[in-house]
């Protein structure tokens, strides 16, 4: 086997990236992770808002079967209070 005439080239790959593009992904992989946090406070809280909601949809349910036992229906103007009675002037049975 022939020897070799030129020496081996060294490893020609930068080690490291610059300076410049290093702060740039540390400030990009930070705004990440900031964006990703206040999205899951965002969501948490709208997970909070949903079960407000569905709380309050009880409640009303509730009113709601208290209203149609004491008047025969549910049919209320939520503007002035009144009681709208179906054409025969009866309640709901």
């Amino acid at each position: 086997m022939a020897k070799r005439k030129t020496p081996k080239v060294a490893n020609l790959h930068p080690e490291k990236i610059s300076d410049e593009q290093l702060q740039k992904m540390q400030s990009l992989v930070k705004a990440i992770s900031s964006t990703q946090n206040e999205v899951g406070v965002l969501e948490t809280r709208k997970h909070n808002l949903l079960h407000q909601v569905f709380e309050l949809q009880d409640l009303l349910a509730k009113l709601q079967e208290e209203l149609q036992k004491d008047y025969g229906t549910t049919d209320i103007s939520i503007a002035d209070g009144s009681i709208n009675y179906k054409e025969n002037g009866q309640a709901d049975s």
